[in-house]
Formats: C-alpha cells, structure tokens, sequence
C-alpha cells in the first residue's frame, strides 16, 4: 500500500513549473509530512502504552521522558528539569537546573533551596509545625510552636542561630564585636574575633589571644548514658606560642590512655601515649617512625605519605608511591601501580565483602558487593564516557550507552534522573524473576518489550507498531491495524 500525501497547492500548479523545482519542492513538502508524522507519533507513544516499562517512555526524542510504575513516577525534560513521585513514602521531588533549584518533600516536612544558599523548609514533627528561612549567610530564621526551639539573625548585626553551623547555638552582635558559641556544655565568647576568646563549661576554663598564645583546661567529667550507667570523660590540657609552630596537647587525662602531643614545627611532631607512639622529623616531609601497641604494628615512612613500610598483626605496607603500594588490614586492603593507572580497594564487614578497581581514575570502575548471609552479589561497571551496567545474581541487569556523569556520580539517582535521558541512546534492561525486558535506541526511535506472555516493539517513534502473543499476531503501520490469529496445533 502507497502512503497517501496531500500536496498544499493543486496538481495543475507544478505543471507549470520546472521539474527540477518540482521535484526539490516534493522533497521539501515530504519531509516535513514525515517530520509532522513522527513528532504525532511520539506524542501518542505513552499513550498508547498498555502497560507501564521500567526503563523512560521518551516524547519529541531526548525533549521529553516519562516512566511509571505502581508507586512511582518520573519525568524529566533534561537538564531543565525533572521530577519522582513515590505515594508509598509520600515523597515528591523536583530539581530544575539541577543543583540550581530543589525542592523535596518527605511526608509533611519540605525544602525549597537555590544552590543551599537561599532556602525555605518546613513541617510537622513532635513539638509542632516548623517553618526556616535562609539566605546564607546574612538572614537565619526559624518559626516553631515550640518557643526554644525559634529563632532570628541578621548578620553581621544582631541575633540568635540554633541547632546550625555546626553548634547548638550562636549569637552575635556586631560581628566580629561579640560572638557567643554553644555545643553542649561549652560555651565560647569572642572578642574581635577570631582573635580573643573565653571558653568555659563542665569544669572547663580556657582562653586565647591568637595567634599569639592560649591555654584551656579541663577536669575529667562522667557522662550517664541511656541505660543510667556512668562512663569517664578524660579532662585535658593545652596550650599554645605563635599557632601553629608550638603547641603542647595533654588529653584524655584521667583514662587507661593518655596522650601527649606537641610539636614545634618544622622541626618535629611527636606523640606519645601508652597505646601509641609516632613522631615526625622534619615535620610534615620527613622521616616517621610509628609504634602502634593497641593494633599490633610497627610504621617507618620517609617522607611520608609517599614511601611507607609496615609490619605487624594490624597493618602490612609497602608504598612507593607513585610505582606501587600494597596495605592491609583485618578488613581493608588497598593495592596499586603506576597510579592512578589502576587502584584496587578491598572493605571487609561483618555483613558485606565489597571490591573496588579503578583504571586510570574514573576512566574504567567495577564495583561489586557480596552479601556474606547467602553469597548474592550486586555489580556495577562504568567505562567513562562509552557505557554503564549493574547486575545481580538473580540475572538483573540494567545497560546504557553513552554514560557521561553516571561514572562520578553513581549513588547520585538525581543526576541519573535529570541528565541521563538526555545522552541515553541505548538502554537495555532484564528482569528474570518477573519475566520482563526492555530494549531501545535513540530515544525509542526502536523500542521492545518483553513480558511473560508478551512481546511488543515499535520502530520509528511509533509509526510501526507490532504485539505478539499466544493466541494472535498484531502490526498496526500509520494507524492501521493488520491482525493475524495463530492457528490451534
């Protein structure tokens, strides 16, 4: 059958022009018949979907790409932006521009952030709704029902930040005026900061004048934990001429294992304690000589990091870097050559065995994981830019071609779901235990998949579609159906 094109001016006009305009204008009008043909047909392409696949259903080429299953769904315009919704978790997530823009919502809580500088968040937890602004770093400010727990600060001014910068609480007026700092029971209040300071807290008082001279000291202390048993916290000593060249560090005093530190650089480091000695001398390139009594080895290294030998039951090495190196452990061994052209990590846990190779950086990885309960495995290999595919024991698998950011990035599920529809001119997927597969290239310009009972395909963007099962055969090309029933045996 001859696909039917309607001209857009009547037949008597190309009689009247010549044949070589006749014919470039023929060429011109069926492509763009064809063009408009594919762009409906990958418009109605997920629509036309009887079942959702678990790789993307792609719309316009690499512009547009959807996927669903039961619980989740996804869509993406890459690099602009994307979304995944899960309704067993009530979560939902956007990215655009991604990491310009996100937007995440776990539950009742929620956040908004531009590049973790300019933020808004909140929710629901068990003292009440909670509502937080931040525009890093000159406005903080948190709304709860719980009144200890609000907070405002305009900085450089005036105000009060709690639970963020790494302390419980921080307030500040005038900055560097005054600023007060809080984690746990110790309490910092600098002058012109960074330069002056008082500290004091739980038998603790100290101070400094940097970069001058300070001195802090602290007795021991005991701690109850959550079965109301009490356990001892070392009390220490420190202090310091022109930071960082001269420094004394007496801690953990009153436990089975202090330690005193002090060093007067460049001229050396030194550290000894009863379960550990090591100094270093020039220091931070010269010669070290580590005794380790608590792991059971001896360490000689000149200069270190870069040639290092070890002996004893906790640590074996040979490093001689860049041509080679050899270390382990009880759980870790770490070996290369001619690095970074290959670098081999092997990580020992009660659970799990894990094995890293790496050649040439990120150029070609292989990750595999081994569960010690029953053996089974999970693997992941990336040949940067070319391809990435994971596998299992149970015959899943999961291929793509080309791989631009995954190899970097492979627990990043944001980048996979922003970026990657973009450069994914081939995926391929395998599910043996459900009896699912799925296929297609360039962006479904070919796609198949295959379940149970089964097959279906289409070609260019969905102008060619075909079904298969048991009991009847179906292709349907532009629209129109051709079926045939197989015959009983």
């Amino acid at each position: 059958m001859r696909p039917f094109i309607a001209w857009p001016l009547p037949p008597c006009y190309y009689h009247r022009r010549p044949i070589r305009t006749l014919l470039n204008q023929s060429h011109s009008h069926l492509a763009q018949a064809t063009a408009w043909l594919l762009s409906l047909a990958s418009l109605a392409s997920p629509l036309c979907a009887s079942d959702p696949t678990p790789e993307w259903d792609y719309i316009l080429g690499p512009l547009h790409a959807a996927a669903k299953d039961e619980h989740t769904s996804k869509m993406a315009i890459p690099i602009l932006f994307s979304q995944e919704k899960d309704s067993r978790l009530e979560q939902n997530e956007w990215d655009m521009l991604y990491p310009l823009v996100s937007y995440d919502q776990y539950g009742k809580e929620r956040r908004l952030h531009f590049l973790q500088l300019l933020s808004f968040s909140g929710g629901a937890g068990q003292t009440g709704t909670t509502k937080r602004t931040t525009i890093f770093p000159f406005y903080f400010r948190q709304a709860s029902e719980d009144p200890e727990k609000s907070y405002r600060a305009l900085f450089p001014f005036y105000g009060t930040v709690k639970n963020r910068l790494w302390r419980d609480e921080v307030k500040v007026v005038a900055f560097p005026l005054y600023v007060q700092s809080r984690k746990k029971d110790v309490v910092t209040d600098n002058y012109l900061a960074p330069f002056f300071h008082l500290r004091h807290g739980d038998n603790l008082k100290g101070w400094q004048l940097w970069p001058l001279a300070g001195w802090e000291e602290k007795g021991t202390t005991t701690k109850t934990n959550i079965l109301g048993d009490a356990s001892l916290i070392g009390g220490h000593k420190k202090f310091n001429i022109a930071w960082p060249f001269y420094f004394r560090d007496r801690t953990d005093l009153g436990t089975d294992n202090p330690k005193d530190q002090q060093a007067l650089l460049p001229l050396f480091s030194a550290l000894k304690s009863p379960l550990r000695d090591s100094i270093t001398a020039p220091w931070p390139f010269g010669v070290t000589i580590t005794h380790d009594r608590e792991k059971k080895y001896r360490e000689v290294s000149a200069p270190w990091p870069f040639i290092v030998f070890a002996r004893g039951k906790g640590k074996t090495a040979n490093r001689v870097w860049p041509l080679f190196g050899r270390t382990s452990n009880a759980s870790l061994t770490s070996n290369f050559y001619a690095w970074p052209l290959y670098r081999y990590h092997k990580l020992e846990t009660d659970y799990t065995t894990r094995h890293q190779t790496h050649w040439a950086f990120f150029l070609f990885t292989d990750n595999r994981e081994v569960q010690k309960r029953d053996q089974s495995y999970s693997r992941r290999r990336d040949f940067w830019p070319l391809c990435t595919q994971t596998n299992t024991d149970k015959g899943e698998r999961r291929f793509q071609a080309l791989a631009i950011m995954e190899p970097f990035f492979p627990t990043n599920e944001t980048i996979r779901r922003h970026y990657s529809p973009l450069w994914s001119i081939w995926t391929s997927s395998k599910d043996p235990e459900n009896g699912k597969s799925s296929q297609s290239f360039l962006w479904d310009l070919y796609r198949q998949d295959i379940a149970k009972e089964r097959v279906r395909g289409s070609a260019l963007f969905g102008l060619v579609r075909w079904q298969r099962t048991e009991s009847r055969k179906t292709l349907k090309i532009l629209g129109i159906h051709f079926r045939k029933r197989n015959r009983p045996d």
